[in-house]
């Protein structure tokens, strides 16, 4: 910070006072929480995981059961991240380059899955598709089952992901503006290419890390997924909750050996996300 001196001069004074010991207390403070949520809890995984040894682990990944829930988490993923992203896109292109009545209240929907608990979310497609539900009686004379089968762990996946693509690319494109869009377009570009040419390579930084993020959250997804998947071994239990049926089975090397598969998709998404950040701060500075 600069102010002016007596003598018409600039002076670069800091306006953190701060002593040396708040300075070191709020540190350790922080590097303390890290440490005991993030560290120690990490390290438990992976050492009751080989607690047996290798063997014991990956015998406890090649159960039928391990390996259904491993395969049923991923469809998942498949599934609802490439349907997020393109509602994101959606969602942040209409908010960002159109007005019109409701704008506000999309924006607000968009955050509903952020304060709604998922056990509520999960509980409110019973109500609608259960066999109690609204349609239940519908869905079963048409033998359509979405409760207690893969459908209703994509449903309930993809309302509990759906705002992290557009929270990201909201306020990316409202600070990139539209300038260059009306340029290019003034020009004869068409809406795709304008798209492709111009608004895709300016956004894709954020774009990935909202990606990333739908990703980490659908893999790692419990209470909304828990309430609509009726645990059935083998068939509806996805990864999160086959590590609750194992740990309560007091089967504790499979359960923390497919925690150790969530925890190192933690590690990787926090890399990735690192390096995202990084290049989508160097493409801001260089804009």
């Amino acid at each position: 910070m600069q102010v002016l001196t007596a003598n018409n001069s600039f002076t670069e004074i800091s306006i953190y006072r701060d002593p040396l010991w708040l300075r070191l207390a709020l540190i350790l403070t922080a590097v303390a929480f890290i440490v005991l949520f993030l560290c120690v809890p990490l390290i438990l995984v992976l050492t009751e995981a080989f607690a047996k040894g290798f063997s014991s682990y990956w015998e406890a990944l090649q159960r039928p059961e391990a390996i259904s829930a491993i395969k049923l988490t991923l469809l998942t993923a498949f599934a609802t991240v490439p349907l997020n992203t393109l509602f994101g896109l959606c969602a942040a292109w209409a908010i960002t380059r159109f007005e019109f009545k409701g704008k506000s209240l999309l924006t607000t929907l968009i955050d509903l899955p952020f304060s709604v608990s998922p056990v509520i979310s999960g509980l409110i497609f019973v109500l609608l598709f259960g066999a109690q539900g609204w349609f239940g009686e519908w869905l079963s004379a048409h033998d359509i089952k979405i409760i207690f089968a893969v459908p209703g762990i994509i449903l309930a996946t993809l309302f509990i992901t759906f705002p992290f693509v557009a929270r990201e690319l909201i306020p990316l494109m409202q600070e990139m503006g539209y300038e260059e869009e009306e340029a290019a377009m003034s020009l004869g570009a068409s809406g795709w290419t304008t798209f492709f040419k111009i608004t895709l390579p300016n956004i894709k930084w954020g774009l990935l890390y909202g990606v990333l993020l739908c990703n980490a959250r659908a893999m790692g997804e419990f209470g909304a997924v828990s309430v609509v998947s009726g645990h059935i071994r083998g068939l509806t239990n996805t990864l999160p909750l086959h590590i609750e049926v194992s740990y309560n089975e007091y089967d504790f090397v499979g359960a923390f050996a497919s925690a150790s598969i969530l925890a190192g998709l933690a590690i990787v998404t926090l890399i990735l996300k690192i390096v995202l950040e990084w290049k989508q701060q160097a493409a801001t500075n260089t804009a």
